[in-house]
Order: C-alpha cells, then sequence, then structure tokens
C-alpha cells in the first residue's frame, strides 16, 4: 500500500460509515426519547398517512361516545318527567271513577273537576317547563334530534330520536274542560265588567265580574288571578293563560263557553277550545275514564319508546369503546415503537459509534509513517 498524504482513503472510509452510524444512532435516539416509530413523514410515508387516518377516526369516535350520553341524557330527562305525568293521569282516573258514582251530589263533583283541574294545570306546566339546555322535550316542538354517535358524516353515524309525540301539552288540551281561549290586546286597558256565560243548549252558567280600574293589571296573569278571586265566576270557572299568553277560560261543569262576543274592555272575541274532561254526570265521568286511558296508553308507549332509544345508546357506546380499543392497537403498531427492538438497535448503533470513532482515530494517524521516511 503506498504512503500518501493528500488523500486519506482510510480516513475518508471510516468517516463516511461513522457518519451513518450516527445517523442511525440518533433516529434511535429520538423514537425511543418519542415513543413513536413515525415523528416524520420521512420515517413512513405511508405508515403516516395510514396513521394519521385511524388518529382521526379515533378522536371522532371518543366525541361520538360523549354524544351517546349526551343523548341517554335528553332520554333519561324525558322520561323521568314522563313518570309523573303517569302518576299524575292515574290520579285523574282515580277521580274520574270516583265521580263515575251517583253518591256524589253537584258540591262533591265540583270538588272533585277542581282537583283534576289542578293535575291538568300542572301537566301542562311539565310539558313546557321541561327542557334540557334550553331545547323543550315535552312540548312538541322538539321534534326529531339527532346525535352524532360515530365518526364519519354519513347517515350510519346517526341516531334520530323522534319526540314529536311526546307531546304532554297536548295531552294536557285533551284532558282539559271545553273552554275559550281570549285575546287580550293590552292587559292595562283591562276594566270595569267581563262577562261570560256558557251552555249545553239546557243548563246556562253566567258569571260578571268587576275587575279594577285601567292600569290595575300589567299583565295577562294577573287578569286570570283577578277572575279566579271572584267568587262568582270561580263557582262555574276556571282562568289561566297559556303558553302564548292568552287568557283561557273554563267551564267546571263542562258547559260550552260563549266566545261569540269579547266579555269585556281590552278583551278580544275568544275561540273555542275542545275538552275532554267533565264529572258533571254519571255518564260523562265514564266517559272521562276512557279520554284518560287513552292518554295512559299514548303516554306508556312514548315511555316505552324512549325506553328502547337508551338500550340502544347504551349498545352504541360498548360497541363504539371496542372500536376505539381496536383501531387505538392498530395506531400504535404502525406509529408507535418498539421499544425493545430499537433498544437493540441503539445498542448496536451505540457500539459501532465507539469503534468507528476509534478507527477513524487510527486512519488519521496513518499517515505519521511518512514523517520516518521524510526524517530518514
Amino acid at each position: 500500500m503506498g504512503l500518501r498524504i493528500n488523500q486519506n482513503i482510510e480516513a475518508t472510509n471510516a468517516y463516511r460509515n461513522l457518519s451513518v452510524t450516527q445517523g442511525q444512532l440518533s433516529k434511535s435516539m429520538e423514537k425511543l426519547s418519542s415513543g413513536f416509530r413515525i415523528n416524520r413523514a420521512a420515517d413512513d410515508a405511508a405508515g403516516l398517512a395510514i396513521s394519521e387516518g385511524l388518529r382521526s377516526q379515533v378522536g371522532g369516535l371518543k366525541v361520538a361516545v360523549r354524544n351517546a350520553q349526551d343523548g341517554i341524557s335528553v332520554v333519561q330527562t324525558t322520561e323521568g318527567a314522563l313518570t309523573e305525568v303517569h302518576s299524575i293521569l292515574q290520579r285523574m282516573r282515580d277521580l274520574a271513577v270516583q265521580a263515575s258514582n251517583d253518591s256524589n251530589n253537584g258540591s262533591a263533583r265540583a270538588n272533585i273537576k277542581a282537583e283534576a283541574d289542578q293535575l291538568t294545570s300542572e301537566l301542562t306546566r311539565i310539558g313546557n317547563s321541561t327542557n334540557f339546555n334550553g331545547t323543550n322535550l315535552l312540548d312538541g316542538s322538539a321534534g326529531t334530534l339527532n346525535f352524532q354517535v360515530g365518526a364519519d358524516g354519513d347517515a350510519n353515524s346517526n341516531i334520530a330520536v323522534n319526540l314529536s309525540s311526546v307531546n304532554v301539552v297536548s295531552i294536557a288540551g285533551n284532558l282539559g274542560s271545553a273552554g275559550a281561549t281570549f285575546e287580550v290586546l293590552t292587559p292595562t286597558d283591562v276594566t270595569g265588567a267581563m262577562a261570560f256565560s256558557a251552555t249545553d243548549g239546557t243548563t246556562t252558567d253566567t258569571a260578571t265580574v268587576t275587575l279594577g280600574a285601567a292600569g290595575t293589571y300589567t299583565n295577562v296573569q294577573q287578569v286570570a288571578d283577578a277572575l279566579n278571586e271572584d267568587s262568582a265566576f270561580s263557582a262555574s270557572f276556571s282562568a289561566s293563560v297559556d303558553k302564548d299568553s292568552k287568557l283561557v277560560v273554563s267551564s267546571k261543569n263542562g258547559l260550552t263557553v260563549d266566545v261569540a262576543t269579547g266579555p269585556g274592555t281590552g278583551v278580544a272575541n275568544g275561540a273555542a277550545t275542545a275538552g275532554g274532561l267533565s264529572f258533571a254526570t254519571h255518564a260523562s265521568a265514564q266517559a272521562a275514564i276512557s279520554t284518560i286511558d287513552t292518554q295512559i296508553n299514548a303516554v306508556s308507549t312514548a315511555r316505552a319508546n324512549l325506553g328502547a332509544y337508551q338500550n340502544r345508546f347504551e349498545h352504541t357506546i360498548a360497541n363504539v369503546n371496542v372500536a376505539i380499543e381496536n383501531l387505538s392497537a392498530s395506531e400504535s403498531r404502525i406509529r408507535d415503537t418498539d421499544m425493545a427492538s430499537e433498544m437493540m438497535s441503539f445498542t448496536k448503533s451505540q457500539i459501532l459509534s465507539q469503534a468507528g470513532t476509534a478507527m477513524l482515530a487510527q486512519a488519521n494517524s496513518a499517515p505519521n509513517g511518512v514523517l520516518q521516511l521524510l526524517r530518514g
């Protein structure tokens, strides 16, 4: 072998191999410290694309689990309110059975009617007030609620919960007494005598209430309260306010309230409202039992459907959790570092780096032999 000074091929070869080893050692250290086999696209371009897709799917499914849990919460809130609706309807049915007995005189039937009216009002209140995060659930306005329970933007990632049939306000309307809805134009204008009449063609009830001066009432509820406080009115009628802030006047005796003319100053002509319950006679009380049974069946069906939705959500959550586990494992196999295997590569590269450094030092010292020739 010739002795040269300008070109130390052995040192160049040792340096090249040492550079490769140092690069491998650096990559092994990066993988071991990060825990990822793929830290940049250059590490595995195809693997990176696949793992990012899997990561998106897993992230979406984790959110979908929370969405499904929210769906269960909505269903439980709705069904919980319907539990009390069932209890109220059962009590109203008991009252109807009691009123069917002719041992009750007119006063007793009026007392039964008074409790039934209060229970009907409570049904209306439950229907208007039950909500989840501001969405009313029992007044028929919720319609169909869509819950995203998958990671994709297709129909298979959605569960639709139909709440349109869960309308407690409508149930309360079906159970209320026949009456009329009046438009209070301006509450502050309501004043003076307000006259009401109701008839079934044979029996007629009338009541005239003298209200306060103009400006006494600032809202419709105050007008309804003033009517109910009058003994002549409350003997045959009851007043309430619906969700549209209209005055509702009902006959306690199941009569048809006159709507042809406005009852007084500041109140426009009314519109008749159908009612299903009357306890005035044996026959009407028996009819009330059938009407209440129909509503009980409707609520039972609604609760059964809600129970089915809840079971479906629970199975969906279980299925999605299994998918999250399997997809996470798939993503891990592609992207995560096999620590044992990488440690073997790191150890090998570390030893080669030490050996390469030593050989580079030896190769750099080889040209020193030329000096001995020059000194010869």
